[in-house]
């Protein structure tokens, strides 16, 4: 009889259970729905926030132009890609008579991309000391051996599950690994052993004569160096209006019967050292064949702009007026020198 009576109250309650649920109304389950679905939606919210957050600070770790990390380099050199030029590259920019304010300008002529148009959240801000000297040595026209790490500038993408710049915020963006062709390198290093051997051989003789030739004229304090030159001028030019002794700018230019070009000093030593020939081309010369070049060179030599090589000085004169430019300056050292000195009697 208990057992019958413990079954029957569990039926009953069962019961209730099942007509309590069907007393609620259907609109009251979809809100409790609605309301786990927003704490839900909220938390993925938060959660995608927090990652886009921490996207954009490893962005700012990462070159904009090759994808490396600035955490590699001691010093954490950087340059903002949106900013002014700095003075180096100006400098530069000026030698070269070209123009450019921006960074974005000169990186889209560089690396051949538009940074305009970039978003902090997909985007870095600044490049790296790397890509500066690139754009550095493609300006002024120098050999470079630089290794820039990829064939073209990353890609950026926006952040997602798969993403390449959180997984590897420390070393730089990741790159796929380039199969190597044994044969191309070895060919490669083969050329490259055989190119060294040659100019290593190549006319030892010929060196040794310039720098000889260079220790006797020794006008390193006297004449000055292409490298005042305020304009980057094509190296043909430079080697037409400098000397062929001691490879300085021609100073009192002078002609021999076979027309090339020394300053008179240099040409005078060698001649009195070497013997009676053109120190270029071994041609008979002595003192009395020399002549000064023709007038209208002479004007040209003296229209080239110079940059004075004073310190703190860095004004650009013509080079006629250069020994005049000069005498200034040894006029104010001579009266910063003088001391009126009153010994006593008369001053």
């Amino acid at each position: 009889k208990e057992k019958m009576a413990a079954s029957l109250d569990q039926v009953i309650e069962e019961k209730t259970d099942t007509l309590t649920l069907m007393s609620h109304s259907p609109f009251e389950r979809d809100t409790e729905l609605n309301k786990s679905m927003q704490t839900i939606d909220k938390g993925a919210f938060h959660v995608s926030q927090r990652e886009a957050k921490t996207h954009q600070e490893n962005l700012q770790h990462l070159c904009r132009i090759c994808g490396s990390s600035f955490k590699t380099d001691p010093y954490k050199r950087s340059h903002p890609v949106h900013g002014p030029i700095d003075d180096e590259m100006q400098v530069l920019l000026r030698k070269k008579e070209k123009k450019a304010t921006s960074w974005p300008d000169l990186l889209a002529k560089v690396f051949k991309i538009d940074v305009k148009g970039d978003i902090d959240t997909i985007h870095p801000t600044k490049f790296c000391l790397q890509c500066w000297t690139v754009v550095q040595k493609k300006l002024s026209n120098s050999p470079y051996e630089i290794f820039f790490p990829r064939r073209s500038p990353v890609e950026w993408q926006p952040h997602s599950l798969s993403c390449d710049v959180c997984g590897t915020s420390t070393h730089g963006v990741k790159r796929k690994k380039q199969v190597l062709n044994t044969q191309l390198s070895k060919k490669l290093r083969m050329v490259a052993g055989r190119a060294r051997k040659i100019s290593q051989i190549r006319n030892p003789k010929q060196v040794n004569q310039k720098s000889l030739m260079k220790k006797i004229a020794s006008c390193k304090k006297i004449h000055l160096s292409t490298k005042i030159l305020a304009v980057d001028y094509p190296l043909d030019f430079v080697k037409s209006i400098s000397c062929q002794i001691c490879e300085h700018i021609l100073a009192d230019p002078v002609e021999t019967t076979c027309k090339h070009l020394f300053c008179r000093a240099c040409i005078l030593k060698c001649l009195k050292v070497m013997g009676s020939y053109c120190p270029a081309c071994r041609y008979p010369c002595f003192p009395t064949d020399l002549v000064s070049p023709v007038k209208s060179f002479l004007n040209i030599m003296n229209s080239l702009p110079v940059i004075c090589p004073v310190k703190d000085c860095q004004e650009e004169v013509c080079l006629g007026k250069y020994c005049h430019h000069l005498s200034r300056h040894k006029e104010i050292k001579d009266k910063e020198g003088y001391v009126c000195i009153n010994k006593g009697g008369r001053p």
